[in-house]
C-alpha cells in the first residue's frame, strides 16, 4: 500500500524524527510505498490565505469555500497545496505525526488540514463522513506527550486537570479523518520520552513498529453513516 506520513516536528534529532524513521523502515521493508512530508524540512506555510489559489472567484472579499471550490472546478491550487493534495490521493494510509501542543496539533500541522482539505476537492457536494471523498483511506495518529500516560488516562489523581485522550484525539478523528471518510485505527501514542532512558525509548520505538503491523491488518473505525442524522441547518433551507 501506499503510505503518506505527515511530520510535524521542528527537529530532526528528537523522538518524533526517529517514530518517522522507524515507520519509514518498518513500511518499507514490508514492501509498502512510503512518503514522507516533513512540514518544517519544507517549510511549508500553514497560513491558509489567497495565496492558497491561483485563481480568483471573488476579488472584493475572500469567502475561503467559495474560493476553495472555484479553485477544484478551474485548477487554481497553489503548488505546494496541489502537491500535498495528489499525495493524499495516492495514498492508502495517512499517518500524522507530531508532538502534542496545547492539547492539540502543533500550527503548522493544523495548517496542512486547513489548506489541503479543501472544498470541492476533498469535501462538499455530499461528500462528507461515509460518503466522504477519502473513502477507502485509513487515518493514524503516531503522537509524543510531554505528560506522562497517567495525565490522561487515569481516572484518579489528574481527574479534572487533563482533558481525557478521546477529547484530545477527536478533532483530528471526527473532524479530520471521519469527516472525509477515512476509518480511523488506534492511535499510538509515546508517552513523555524526555522523560524516558535509552533503553526505554528503544521499548517504546519497538512498541510502535509492533503497533504498525498490527493496525495494517485491521479495517479501522468506519464514519458515521451521514444518512441516519438530519440535514444541517444550512441544508434544509435550501
Amino acid at each position: 500500500m501506499n503510505v503518506l506520513i505527515v511530520h510535524a516536528h521542528h527537529e530532526p534529532k528528537s523522538f518524533n524524527g526517529a517514530m518517522t524513521a522507524r515507520a519509514t523502515k518498518e513500511l518499507e521493508a514490508a514492501g509498502h510505498t512510503v512518503v514522507v512530508s516533513d512540514l518544517y524540512a519544507m517549510g511549508f506555510n500553514p497560513v491558509s490565505d489567497r495565496r492558497n489559489f491561483t485563481t480568483v472567484a471573488n476579488g472584493d472579499y475572500l469567502k475561503q469555500q467559495r474560493e476553495e471550490q472555484h479553485a477544484h472546478d478551474n485548477g487554481g491550487f497553489a503548488p505546494d497545496i496541489s502537491a500535498e493534495m495528489d499525495k493524499l490521493d495516492a495514498c492508502d494510509l495517512l499517518i500524522f505525526q507530531y508532538p502534542l501542543w496545547w492539547f492539540g496539533m502543533p500550527a503548522i500541522l493544523k495548517g496542512w488540514v486547513d489548506r489541503v482539505l479543501a472544498m470541492g476537492r476533498m469535501y462538499g457536494g455530499g461528500k462528507w463522513f461515509d460518503s466522504g471523498a477519502l473513502s477507502g483511506k485509513r487515518g493514524m495518529v503516531a503522537m509524543t506527550t510531554g505528560g506522562p500516560e497517567p495525565m490522561y488516562v487515569a481516572p484518579e489523581g489528574y481527574e479534572g486537570l487533563n482533558p481525557p485522550l478521546s477529547s484530545i484525539m477527536a478533532p483530528v478523528h471526527h473532524g479530520v479523518f471521519w469527516f472525509t471518510g477515512m476509518r480511523v485505527l488506534e492511535p499510538y501514542i509515546a508517552w513523555a520520552p524526555a522523560h524516558l532512558d535509552d533503553e526505554q525509548r528503544a521499548a517504546t520505538l519497538d512498541g510502535y513498529a509492533a503497533h504498525l503491523h498490527e493496525q495494517l491488518e485491521r479495517e479501522g473505525a468506519p464514519p458515521p453513516v451521514a444518512a441516519e442524522y438530519p440535514p444541517p441547518i444550512f441544508v434544509r433551507k435550501q
